[in-house]
C-alpha cells in the first residue's frame, strides 16, 4: 500500500474510532435513554447517575491512557474499541437495570482511551506537515457519530437492544481498521512529556471548562427524553433534534481558525449559545423547528468550545499543551458528571423545565472565567497538538 493510502486509511479508522467511542457509545446513551427507561424501568435520577459514573469512568480512563498511550498507542487504541464493544454488547443483552449501568459505566471508559491513542497513532502515521490538519479530522468524529446514531435510531427504535449490538459490531470492525493501517513512519514524540503541568495559568480556563461540563450535562444526558415526553406519540423530532447535535458539531470544525484568533472571547462566543440553546429545549420542547435548531445551535456551541480549550491550553502553557488541554478535557468531564446527577436529581423531584432552565445557567456562568484576567499568555511558540475530548 502506497504510503499516501496507508495515511488515509489510518486517518480514516482513527475518526471512525473516535465517532464510534463517542458519538455512538458515549453519548449515544442519552439518545436511547427513554426506550431504556421504558423497558427497564430505570428511574430519571438513577439515569443521571449512571451518566456520571459514566463521566467519572472517562476520566480514570484518559488519565491512564495519558500516561501509556504515547509509547503503547496501538494496545490502547485496541482497548478502547473492545471496551466500547463489550459496553455496548453489555447494554444490549442487559435484563436488569444494575447490569445495563454497568455496561455503560464500561463503555464510556472506552472513549477515554480513545483520544490519546488517537493522537498518538496519527502522529506516528501521518507525515509532520499533514499533522495538525489530520488530528483536526480525527478528533471531530464525534459529529458524524451523533448523526449516524441518530439515523440508526431512526431505522431501529424502540427496538433499542438492535442498536446497541449493531454499534457494538461496528465498534469491533473500526478498531481492527485502525489497527491494520498502523504502520508507523513518523516517530514525533510528544514536546510537552516530561514538562511541568503550569497548574496555575490553567485554573480559570479549567472553571469554564466545569461548569460547561455541568450545564452541558442535562442535554447531553436528558435532553432526548425531555423533548420525548413533550412530543406527540410517535414523533421522531426527538430523534432528528439529536441528529441535529450531530451535525452542529460538523459544522463547528469549520470556526477554529475564526475561534483561535482569541481565546477568552472565542470562549464566550461558543458558550452562551450552548446556555440559550438549553434555555430554549426548556421553554419551548412542543415547538419542533425550534427543538431542532437549539439542538443545531448546542451541538456548534459545544463542539467549538472544546476547541477553544486546546487552543487555551496551548496560549497559557505553549511548552505543555498536551497535557495541559488534557487537564482541561478532564477538567470538562468531571463538571458533567457533576451535572448529569444534578440534572437527574433536579428532574425526579420536579417534572419539568427546571432541570434544563439550570443547566442553562451553569452554561451561562461557565463564561465568567473568560472575564477573569490571570497571569499574561506567552505566545504561542510551540504549536499547540490537539488532544481529543
Amino acid at each position: 500500500m502506497k504510503r499516501s493510502l496507508q495515511s488515509s486509511a489510518l486517518l480514516s479508522g482513527a475518526t471512525a474510532l473516535i465517532a464510534a467511542t463517542y458519538g455512538l457509545v458515549r453519548l449515544g446513551y442519552g439518545l436511547f435513554l427513554p426506550d431504556v427507561q421504558r423497558d427497564l424501568r430505570l428511574p430519571v435520577e438513577v439515569a443521571g447517575l449512571v451518566a456520571s459514573g459514566g463521566s467519572a469512568a472517562y476520566c480514570v480512563a484518559a488519565v491512564l491512557a495519558f500516561l501509556i498511550a504515547e509509547r503503547r498507542p496501538r494496545p490502547v487504541a485496541a482497548s478502547a474499541g473492545l471496551l466500547a464493544a463489550a459496553g455496548s454488547a453489555g447494554m444490549a443483552a442487559a435484563a436488569h437495570p444494575a447490569v445495563f449501568a454497568a455496561a455503560a459505566v464500561a463503555g464510556s471508559a472506552g472513549a477515554g482511551l480513545a483520544s490519546p491513542a488517537v493522537v498518538a497513532l496519527v502522529r506516528r502515521n501521518v507525515a509532520p506537515a499533514r499533522q495538525d490538519a489530520a488530528q483536526t479530522v480525527a478528533n471531530a468524529g464525534t459529529g458524524p457519530g451523533l448523526v449516524v446514531a441518530g439515523v440508526l435510531a431512526l431505522l431501529v427504535l424502540p427496538d433499542w437492544r438492535t442498536a446497541w449490538w449493531l454499534i457494538a459490531v461496528t465498534t469491533v470492525v473500526v478498531t481492527a481498521v485502525v489497527l491494520l493501517a498502523d504502520h508507523p513512519r513518523h516517530e514525533a514524540p510528544d514536546a510537552s512529556a516530561g514538562t511541568p503541568v503550569p497548574w496555575r495559568l490553567l485554573g480559570t480556563p479549567a472553571a469554564g471548562a466545569v461548569l460547561l461540563g455541568v450545564g452541558s450535562a442535562g442535554v447531553w444526558v436528558h435532553g432526548r427524553s425531555f423533548l420525548d415526553a413533550a412530543s406527540e406519540p410517535g414523533s421522531p423530532v426527538s430523534v432528528v433534534a439529536w441528529i441535529a447535535l450531530g451535525v452542529g458539531g460538523v459544522l463547528a470544525a469549520a470556526s477554529g481558525a475564526v475561534l483561535a484568533r482569541g481565546v477568552r472571547g472565542a470562549w464566550t462566543v461558543t458558550v452562551v449559545p450552548v446556555a440559550l440553546a438549553s434555555l430554549a429545549l426548556a421553554l419551548a420542547p412542543g415547538t419542533p423547528w425550534l427543538s431542532v435548531a437549539a439542538c443545531a445551535v448546542f451541538g456548534w456551541g459545544y463542539t467549538a468550545a472544546s476547541s477553544v480549550l486546546v487552543v487555551w491550553a496551548s496560549r497559557v502553557a505553549p511548552h505543555a499543551a498536551a497535557r495541559g488541554t488534557s487537564v482541561l478535557f478532564v477538567a470538562l468531564v468531571l463538571g458533567q458528571a457533576l451535572g448529569s446527577a444534578l440534572t437527574g436529581a433536579l428532574l425526579a423531584r420536579a417534572p419539568g423545565p427546571l432541570g434544563l432552565v439550570v443547566a442553562a445557567g451553569v452554561a451561562l456562568l461557565s463564561a465568567a472565567p473568560a472575564l477573569v484576567r490571570d497571569a499574561p499568555a506567552r505566545p504561542a511558540d510551540v504549536r499547540p497538538e490537539p488532544v481529543g475530548r
